[in-house]
């Protein structure tokens, strides 16, 4: 079942070892099929050098495993609500990069700074408040899950401009258009948290780019008069 999919669910995984953004077994990725309304994910804590694309466990969106002889990462119940509340997504990641860490510990969003930013994220990377005593002691990992959908709400950003947050003390989760795309905002997330935190220690002062140029280079490339790129 789903044999493309967990191919490319694999492969996304072992990106996030080629990419430096896990050690051990941290991390997950998953990619979800829309018609069939099935995800597929990384195993809970296998190894990577070990893991084979028949690992991979085939979920359904009320997070019951469907397919696989391993249980599922522990964050399934995380992406199952985001691939509940956001059905354009395809792919979900988590992780514990270094650098995006330490701004969800610091419990602050990571600030655009610069066209690097710009050209993936329409603005900052937001930072969730930290989950409740209730939501800990609960169904702790789909309220992770929802952390993220209320902040998104509150915040009024389109899941697919945004495509990464941190988790408040906890790390972040980024997403796309396969399971390959999001980790690719996963790298590109770790890397704009190393240049925030540089550009502040360089400059305390530091100001965020203007509108104009964060417009300028988002919708040059994302926007519908996008020229970025081939055709």
């Amino acid at each position: 079942m789903l044999e493309k999919l967990k191919e490319a669910v694999f492969k996304a995984n072992l990106e996030l070892v080629d990419q430096n953004l896990v050690i051990y077994t941290w991390g997950n990725v998953s990619g979800y099929d829309p018609e069939k309304k099935l995800l597929v994910i990384k195993p809970s804590g296998v190894s990577y050098d070990i893991m084979k694309a028949s690992d991979m466990v085939v979920v359904d969106l009320d997070g019951n495993v469907v397919e696989g002889k391993m249980r599922p990462s522990s964050d399934t119940p995380t992406h199952v609500a985001l691939y509940q509340k956001y059905p354009e997504l395809r792919g979900v990641v988590h992780t514990h990069s270094e650098w995006a860490t330490s701004w969800a510990e610091a419990e602050r969003d990571i600030p655009v700074y610069g066209t690097t930013h710009c050209d993936y994220f329409y603005g900052d990377i937001p930072c969730t408040r930290q989950l409740t005593k209730e939501e800990i002691e609960g169904k702790y990992e789909y309220n992770t899950g929802l952390v993220i959908i209320e902040t998104l709400k509150n915040r009024n950003i389109k899941a697919l401009e945004v495509p990464g947050i941190n988790v408040g003390h906890h790390g972040p989760f980024t997403w796309g258009t396969s399971p390959v795309d999001a980790v690719h905002n996963a790298k590109v997330m770790e890397e704009v948290a190393k240049m925030a935190y540089r550009a502040e220690k360089i400059n305390p002062q530091a100001r965020k780019v203007s509108q104009d140029l964060l417009d300028k280079h988002y919708l040059r490339k994302h926007g519908k008069n996008a020229y970025y790129g081939q055709k």
